[in-house]
């Protein structure tokens, strides 16, 4: 008894008909003739009448093959058909597109939710339609399952729209207008394509065996200028979404070329329109499937986290809810170099980080190259994927404005100790000036003279002191803002311009200024810093006082008496020193090296007199 083995092959060309007799050759198998060569065991046969036959009743996808072996073993060999295989690829397409809607139900901004479930869900309708399309048996039925795809395909332009437009947070999706004018272009073009079987403005039908048999469209005019239609509006979604990844602070190429890909199948359009190689049919539900997969499932954390962080210039910080990293713009590695490392750890793998987060105060402040920079650190919980609470962190840098608040505190402050030290130093003023008016007064009542004169020298000395706290107040007022715009100043010119040469020859005392050098400061406020530092020394008795200057800042030295107690007490404009006489001119000294973002302290390792030290190498900037 002969046996059969049918073998179902994929007839693209001769070429697969060669191919399956080299398989049948291979397996020692020889076709079915009646005069067939004990010695041969494959060839390409003539079909008889009965073979073709039998063969029409076949799917018009599939062709026979008639063998039976010469040997007790049956070989069979199976492929795929080409319309098989295009409904599966639009099958797994449609499938993808309803696993990432229902996903995508759980996207915390309800209109980008909205948008993208809306496109996923059609999208996945439309790949079904397509995949339906291949293999339903009838002319009727293939048209009506692709008039089905044909809405649904024109819906997905909208949803891709609202989806854009609600993810780079535009209103167009809300605006009625616009809403208005979408509803009717597309119940308009329904229209035309529903009752196309009437006037065939948008398709004819037919059927063609190339390179499988399936049911051709030959499109109409209203479809290409629909399409062309379709493609502008899916182009201007695409540039909305380049242009938010390129304002983006993070890296967001691998979401660009997800874009891209959404929009690649319009060159397999083409191919397919163009060529045999490929069906000429739409294929943009492929390109949303593979959207759906990067964006939902391979980078969904940069994907919202772009999103969440749109318009923000400044560090921002994607944390999942265990508080491990996920995803970091440009701005935070910049601000904590270590982030690279820390992808996928806890946040504590970033001490500068951790410590941002933890910061009691309202304003974290971080070293940034040497220099301390004010943030503002806000945290905005959020839903995405499977219900996961992530954290957005924001940091706002607001250096300028923190700067500012602490200079008018320290202004403040300032003029706070002044008031204190005028308040004391008036008090004192008036008890001196009242007790040695009241002694001159009784001493010339006495007839002496010469005590009398003494008493009215020391109460003007007295109201001299006064004058000078008055006019200290006022230089205060003037000078005591920060240097916003220094320039270049003689440290050199600038000491021998401020040394009063009137006083210095009362107290028989030499300025000696030793190397040079250049500072960046206000030319008036730091001659005025070397006239009230001077005043200091010759005040405390020094006979001699030397100027040094080198690149990390100056230094005053006086021979006069050494500091007594604490050295801070000197820099206090309300606190009592061990020379009442110098007054404010210390106090004076140190605002008008703070206005600088300098320091000035006096050296507690020099014991032969007073030495300031005024330091611009490692300016404290706050």
């Amino acid at each position: 008894m002969e046996e059969h083995v049918v073998v179902r092959v994929l007839s693209f060309d001769k070429a697969v008909t060669a191919s399956v007799v080299e398989e049948i050759n291979r397996t020692s198998c020889h076709c079915n003739l009646p005069d067939a060569p004990s010695t041969d065991k494959a060839s390409v046969i003539e079909l008889t009448a009965a073979d073709r036959e039998r063969i029409a009743r076949t799917p018009p996808t599939e062709a026979f093959v008639i063998a039976h072996p010469v040997r007790t073993r049956r070989v069979s060999v199976l492929e795929v058909s080409p319309g098989v295989a295009y409904a599966l690829l639009f099958g797994v397409a449609g499938a993808v597109c309803a696993v990432g809607a229902r996903h995508a139900r759980q996207v915390d901004d309800d209109d980008t939710r909205r948008g993208l479930v809306g496109l996923l869900v059609i999208s996945g309708g439309w790949a079904i339609t397509h995949a339906v399309l291949l293999v339903v048996p009838t002319i009727d039925l293939k048209t009506a399952v692709y008039l089905v795809g044909l809405i649904l395909g024109f819906g997905t332009v909208f949803a891709w729209l609202y989806f854009c437009s609600a993810y780079t947070d535009r209103s167009y999706h809300r605006r009625p207008a616009y809403r208005r004018a979408a509803a009717v272009l597309y119940l308009v073009v329904v229209a035309v394509k529903i009752t196309n079987p009437i006037h065939h403005l948008y398709f004819t039908t037919t059927v063609v065996t190339e390179p499988f048999a399936h049911l051709a469209i030959k499109q109409g005019l209203f479809h290409w200028v629909v399409m062309g239609v379709s493609y502008l509006l899916a182009g201007i979604g695409m540039f909305a979404l380049f242009e938010a990844f390129a304002e983006s602070e993070y890296d967001a190429t691998p979401l660009a070329g997800l874009v891209a890909l959404a929009g690649l199948p319009v060159v397999l359009d083409v191919v397919g329109y163009a060529t045999p190689l490929l069906l000429d049919m739409i294929h943009a539900p492929i390109g949303v499937a593979g959207f759906t997969l990067g964006v939902l499932f391979v980078y969904e954390d940069r994907f919202f986290a772009v999103q969440l962080a749109g318009g923000v210039t400044g560090p921002t910080v994607f944390l999942d809810r265990d508080g491990r990293l996920r995803e970091f713009n440009h701005a935070a590695r910049r601000l904590f170099p270590a982030i690279d490392d820390a992808v996928g750890g806890p946040v504590d793998a970033v001490p500068a980080l951790a410590a941002a987060l933890e910061a009691s105060d309202d304003v974290a402040t971080v070293e940034v190259g040497g220099e301390r920079r004010h943030y503002v650190v806000t945290e905005n919980q959020f839903e995405v994927g499977q219900g996961s609470l992530g954290r957005l962190v924001v940091l706002s840098d607001v250096t300028r404005i923190e700067r500012q608040r602490r200079e008018v505190e320290r202004h403040n402050r300032q003029l706070k100790d002044l008031s204190e030290g005028m308040r004391h130093e008036l008090r004192n003023a008036v008890t001196v000036v009242r007790g040695n008016v009241r002694r001159a007064m009784r001493r010339l009542e006495d007839g002496d003279v010469s005590d009398a004169r003494e008493a009215l020298r020391a109460a003007t000395e007295t109201t001299d002191r006064t004058t000078q706290l008055m006019n200290d107040f006022a230089t205060l007022a003037q000078y005591g803002r920060s240097v916003t715009d220094p320039v270049s100043v003689d440290v050199r010119e600038a000491a021998q311009a401020a040394w009063p040469e009137e006083a210095a020859c009362a107290a028989d005392a030499a300025l000696i200024v030793e190397g040079g050098g250049t500072a960046a400061a206000d030319p008036a406020r730091f001659e005025l810093l070397f006239t009230r530092a001077f005043e200091f020394a010759l005040d405390n008795g020094a006979s001699r006082v030397a100027v040094e200057c080198d690149e990390g800042g100056v230094t005053i030295t006086g021979d006069g008496d050494p500091p007594q107690g604490d050295t801070e007490r000197y820099f206090d404009y309300g606190d009592a020193v061990a020379n009442t006489t110098s007054g404010t001119a210390l106090p004076m000294v140190r605002t008008l090296t703070q206005v600088h973002g300098w320091d000035v302290w006096i050296d507690p390792d020099y014991e032969d007199g007073v030495r300031l030290v005024v330091s611009w190498a490692a300016p404290r900037i706050e």
